[in-house]
């Protein structure tokens, strides 16, 4: 009897601590909740551009995680990088183009295709966001892709009495004996096209990239084993090289003595000599369109597609890339992928589409084709757009440009300059 009385107390003194316990616990809940996770996000993007994705994704109103968005100027962007991690207090998410994922490899947390597969990945994004897959996973979600375009002068053509502009790189060929103005000492007063030289050239390196992808080459592929090598001199089975077709159908505008002599390097800027109305076409990106109108109101100018090889299988553009990316030195890394799958929802992408005037990332919006005549060009554009692994975007354009400026200098032949540009390549990757 005195043992089921002990037994009764020892009862009792349980149920009270858990009632006690559970009242405190309640109270804590209700007045004192978890504080939200904030994630630091550092990108060259505009604020406001980011900030309306944000506010249109379905973590907006989240009370766990908060977002903090940053803008860095391009300039500074690495090293402010670097020396952040260094440092200890870098972002948890950074926005990178995608000539930048490969140099920062080693700082960038790669999502393991178990939380993010493959096949999912390449039904929501369109093809050249697959630059961001690495044998391990994820390094990247897309975000924004910004693709080439080619800018026409409506007033140049219709003086020359030239109805369209071309659609094939070969017309080019035949538009120079149109268009292209000299005086009386050789002088190139009106120019076709800002072809075969470098220093001068707007976008000259992504230009040469388009050409070489045109023709056949990934620029940079992976070997059996997965590693990055150059395959920039390759033959893919052809009696001619597609680096070769490419690099001298470019060198030859810039040639004095060739019948497509339109360019060379004492002329201004391809830009500012198509702001002028002296060029009748520019290769550039659809980011490049509210900045033209700005700076020439009065430039009678239209938007077309970028021009193709005659008869060809596949079509091929160059387009420049941004994503998402999990910094490995972040202690959130969990939000932060939650947070990424809300910024590249449908509801965001289509907002920062709204903001930047660019097409989306997402293929199920690219689907909605727009009335607008620009933007229609541009999401067209964004569907054929490819680009290459860049192993360091600085390094590569002085590769790129010792090769252009040693052939049209006369300092080496094609072949040798090729070389040289692979094996310069090969230890980039290296």
């Amino acid at each position: 009897m005195k043992d089921m009385s002990i037994f009764k107390i020892v009862v009792l003194a349980v149920f009270a601590l858990a009632f006690v316990t559970g009242v405190i616990l309640f109270a804590i809940s209700k007045g004192f909740s978890s504080p939200a996770v904030n994630l630091v996000v550092w990108g060259t993007i505009p604020s406001e551009a980011f900030d309306l994705a944000y506010r249109n994704s379905s973590i907006y109103n989240s009370e766990i995680i908060k977002i903090n968005y940053l803008k860095k100027n391009t300039s500074n962007f690495d090293a402010d990088f670097v020396e952040s991690l260094a440092d200890g207090i870098g972002p948890d998410i950074v926005i990178l183009r995608e000539d930048s994922i490969y140099k920062n490899r080693n700082k960038i947390f790669v999502i393991p295709y178990k939380n993010y597969s493959e096949r999912v990945f390449k039904d929501s994004f369109i093809e050249e966001g697959e630059l961001f897959l690495s044998p391990e996973g994820v390094m990247g979600v897309p975000f924004i892709i910004d693709p080439m375009v080619m800018y026409w002068n409506r007033d140049i053509f219709s003086n020359n009495l030239v109805s369209q502009p071309p659609k094939y790189w070969d017309e080019m060929n035949t538009l120079v004996n149109k268009i292209t103005k000299k005086d009386s000492a050789g002088n190139v007063l009106q120019s076709t096209v800002a072809l075969g030289e470098w220093r001068n050239i707007t976008n000259s390196k992504e230009i040469i990239s388009l050409l070489l992808l045109q023709a056949g080459t990934p620029i940079v592929s992976r070997d059996s084993n997965g590693a990055l090598i150059s395959v920039l001199n390759g033959s893919f089975d052809r009696p001619i090289k597609p680096s070769q077709s490419a690099i001298s159908f470019f060198t030859q505008f810039s040639n004095p003595t060739a019948p497509t002599y339109t360019w060379n390097r004492s002329l201004p800027s391809s830009l500012n000599f198509f702001l002028s109305g002296n060029l009748a076409t520019y290769l550039g990106f659809a980011s490049e369109i509210f900045s033209i109108q700005q700076k020439n109101s009065n430039l009678n100018f239209d938007v077309t597609y970028i021009p193709q090889i005659r008869d060809t299988t596949k079509k091929t553009n160059f387009a420049h890339i941004y994503a998402l990316a999990i910094v490995r030195q972040s202690r959130e890394a969990p939000s932060a992928y939650t947070a990424i799958r809300a910024l590249t929802e449908a509801g965001a992408i289509k907002a920062l589409e709204a903001a930047t005037n660019l097409p989306p990332v997402r293929r199920d919006l690219l689907a909605d084709q727009p009335s607008d005549a620009f933007r229609a060009v541009f999401y067209n554009s964004a569907l054929i757009s490819s680009s290459w692994i860049d192993p360091n975007p600085v390094a590569t354009a002085s590769i790129f440009r010792d090769m252009i400026e040693g052939v049209t200098g006369g300092r080496v032949r094609l072949s040798d300059g090729l070389n040289k540009a692979n094996q310069d390549l090969s230890a980039e990757l290296k």
